[in-house]
């Protein structure tokens, strides 16, 4: 970077937020068409089910109604009809997911039929026209009772409901290690499953030109690219060319918007079928059943200590729930992106992980804010807790004797992973000084000495993100690139358009993406624009999740800038009749070295790069540079979040009284942007850790539908946090950054249930399974008392 105008780092006021917060955003249900009409898909009510017959005829006759759509109707049109699966394994069960259901049903809400019709009304009227004849099947929906003989199986294909079988470290080394630890510490976990809730459904608008034979498709995107790419492969079997994938405005996706599902392809199929504009809109209620879900984890861990409280081995045992069907990046979620987080901050020599892919009969699961990440989290950070009360060392400590120390970087860790960068041990301290530790643990004796329950819990965490390079994840499974690209235009006027790769659903990257190109270019920041989510104007790209936009979307975009100021370079030394060597750049202007009166700005060098008129020999007109940036390494946040609770044991009910936390992000673009999604992600995951949990019963059937029954954080429950920064910068991108977006997430939820698990230590409780509601808290307080709850 060769500019001293420095806006990076700056706290500038997003530019998104105008238009959104007076109502004026575009969002998907925003858009009309003329000739719209618009679309309502009736659901399975059962978890499992043979369809025997559907009779669509009344709702057919129904005043409004333009068609109505079965499965039959779309195996008989030809199409492939079916959603993909995005990541494969050895020996991965892949069986068919077609996108109207075909003989079967196999999780409540499954898609059976569709209704067009004039209006929205009259299509949800019609849905209850259909006359459809089951014949219900047994379910099940507990990932580890799935794979007990005798389980109702969910597909033929996969009769004993396993879709992988997985490991990851030496398993033999690590039974050394346990067997000849001096403490040995275990737990048997529920990692909770949750439903992604965004604030805006998932939506589409399908257009089908039948003269150009091209489909215009609307949605609800994190990756339009990615989309596209699809539905023309998988779904409807359109030249990719053929299918334009546009994203307006998201509102907020958590992971759930980037995965492929049903009813897109659907709509689309529907628009083909008439040759009209199809619209559909999830009902919150559609969200909670279709949505795919995140986490749903059953895990027995372990932890080796020797007697100098050194970690020493860790083994693991996953049963990870992928629900009916395998979504997108399913496969990925507890495997390359759990299995491999497995050390954590620590420097653990032995570490065995075992992960079984289990189908049942509910949602699909696929990656929810953190994918993988959190899971892992939680296990370590949890076994930590543990590992630290049974050996009587203070928590904190415990896991400074741990970490992997600063001069031991480039770390490589038993399970894959080569860390680039990090000072674990410089996140705590800070956090420890934050929250005033040594003070906050006498306040924490003196109220107990008066029948308070406080407690302190940490999570010293670790984030893979940037996921990169693409020959290596495609080694691992991959059906995807994990490059991003970026177009940087200096128009002949000055003023500067990037087109990225990267989409955004929330996360600001008009803001942050012009900071990086106003600065390197030493333009005004109001004189760039941001371009992205159209895959006809975008020339390719990845999308928006993993907290990859600034580490790799950024890094194209500053690596196309770069490319600018240095053509740039040749034809002001030709406008200045001096060597290219000793032209200086600064500030958006060219000077020769020793004669700063001899200048011409980038502006200038714009306008003659497209006059054209007076350019070096061998250089084409134009100034503007593409980039298809392909990191060397996944990017590695860090931190340290510090929870501090009190639990009223009357009463079972938990308050969170402080929450400290300091990430590692590296350098920052945007302070306000950084904090802000610090912010968000810490309340995704204490709605895990208290409030959140999707519940099915035994037969299946999902009991928490509507916001009635699931209960997401309100601001109200949440403490005004204390954040903190480090700043170790990442090695190998231009930027020096990382990723933020999930870090929050990742860490929160293993720090207020241990922050929980401190309180009720005097009860000799040693864990509940999140979320910790009061009742569950309250039972085990009475079970521990003896008192039989």
């Amino acid at each position: 970077m060769t500019t001293t105008t420095r806006i990076l780092g700056k706290a500038i006021r997003r530019r998104e937020d105008p238009a959104l917060v007076t109502g004026r955003g575009k969002y998907t249900d925003d858009l009309r068409l003329p000739n719209m009409v618009y679309a309502a898909i009736l659901r399975s009510p059962y978890a499992h089910a043979r369809i025997k017959s559907i009779d669509t005829s009344k709702a057919k006759a129904l005043d409004g109604v333009v068609a109505v759509f079965t499965g039959e109707d779309v195996a008989a049109s030809g199409i492939p009809g079916v959603v993909p699966v995005g990541w494969l394994l050895p020996n991965l069960k892949t069986p068919a997911h077609p996108i109207l259901a075909q003989g079967k049903v196999r999780h409540v809400g499954e898609a059976v039929a569709v209704v067009i019709a004039n209006d929205r009304y009259t299509a949800h009227d019609a849905l209850e026209l259909i006359e459809v004849e089951y014949e219900p099947l047994p379910a099940v929906a507990d990932p580890y009772k799935a794979v007990q003989p005798g389980a109702p199986a969910v597909h033929d294909e996969a009769p004993d409901n396993v879709a992988f079988d997985w490991e990851i470290g030496d398993k033999a080394a690590t039974d050394a290690a346990f067997a000849q630890a001096a403490h040995v510490v275990s737990l048997d976990l529920r990692n909770n499953r949750l439903a992604p809730n965004a604030m805006e459904t998932r939506g589409a608008l399908a257009d089908f030109d039948p003269a150009n034979e091209k489909l215009t498709l609307y949605m609800t995107s994190q990756n339009p690219h990615i989309h596209r790419l699809l539905m023309s492969l998988a779904s409807l079997g359109l030249p990719e060319h053929k299918i334009r994938v546009i994203a307006p405005e998201v509102g907020g996706g958590f992971g759930s918007k980037i995965h492929h599902y049903p009813e897109e392809a659907i709509i689309s199929w529907a628009s083909m079928q008439l040759g009209r504009p199809v619209k559909w809109q999830a009902t919150r209620s559609e969200a909670f059943m279709t949505d795919a879900h995140g986490r749903d984890h059953v895990t027995h861990a372990e932890l080796a200590i020797d007697a100098d409280g050194k970690v020493i081995g860790l083994r693991v045992e996953t049963y990870a729930n992928l629900g009916a069907y395998l979504s997108t990046f399913a496969p990925a979620v507890p495997t390359y992106l759990y299995g491999t987080l497995l050390s954590g901050e620590y420097e653990i020599p032995n570490i065995y992980a075992h992960v079984v892919g289990v189908f049942t009969h509910t949602t699909p699961v696929d990656a929810y804010r953190g994918a993988g990440r959190p899971e892992a989290t939680f296990v370590v950070e949890r076994l930590m807790a543990l590992g630290a009360r049974k050996i009587g060392m203070d928590p904190a400590e415990f896991r400074r004797r741990n970490f992997i120390p600063p001069d031991k970087f480039p770390y490589q860790t038993p399970v894959a992973l080569q860390y680039d960068s990090g000072n674990y041990e410089g996140a705590l301290k800070k956090a420890l000084e934050l929250v005033d530790y040594e003070n906050l643990r006498a306040e924490q004796a003196k109220a107990r000495e008066q029948g308070r329950y406080i407690g302190i819990g940490f999570s010293c965490y670790i984030e893979a993100c940037g996921l990169a390079p693409s020959a290596v994840v495609g080694s691992l499974g991959a059906q995807a690139g994990q490059w991003e690209s970026a177009v940087v235009r200096v128009h002949p006027t000055g003023k500067v358009t990037v087109y990225s790769g990267s989409s955004a659903h929330g996360q600001g990257h008009k803001t942050t993406f012009a900071q990086i190109a106003a600065e390197i270019l030493g333009v005004n920041y109001e004189d760039v624009e941001i371009v992205e989510g159209d895959t006809d104007t975008v020339q390719y790209g990845w999308g928006t999740y993993g907290s990859r936009s600034a580490a790799v979307g950024g890094s194209a975009i500053a690596v196309s800038a770069q490319k600018v100021v240095e053509k740039g370079k040749k034809i002001a030394a030709h406008l200045l009749e001096a060597a290219e060597d000793d032209i200086e750049f600064d500030a958006g202007a060219y000077f020769v070295k020793g004669a700063p009166d001899k200048s011409v700005t980038i502006q200038d060098v714009a306008l003659q790069a497209y006059l054209a008129h007076n350019l070096p020999p061998g250089i084409e007109p134009a100034l503007e540079a593409t980039t298809f940036y392909d990191p060397a390494n996944f990017v590695y946040p860090f931190g340290t979040h510090i929870a501090v609770v009190e639990v009223d044991t009357d009463t079972g009910q938990v308050k969170l009284l402080r929450y400290v936390a300091v990430d590692d992000v590296g350098n920052v673009i945007n302070p306000m942007i950084v904090e802000g999604q610090i912010h968000g992600g810490i309340a995704q995951g204490v709605g895990q850790a208290l409030f959140e949990g999707v519940v099915y019963d035994e037969n299946a059937n999902l009991l928490t539908g509507s916001l009635m029954d699931y209960a997401l954080p309100k601001a109200s429950q949440l403490p005004s946090y204390e954040l903190d920064r480090t700043v170790t910068p990442c090695p190998h991108n231009p930027l020096g950054v990382k990723g933020v977006g999930e870090a929050g997430t990742i860490a929160s939820t293993a720090a207020v249930v241990n922050a929980v698990m401190d309180a009720l230590a005097p009860f000799g409780i040693e864990h509940i399974d999140p979320p910790l509601t009061a009742e569950k808290v309250w039972r085990a307080i009475q079970a521990a008392q003896g008192n039989g709850n």
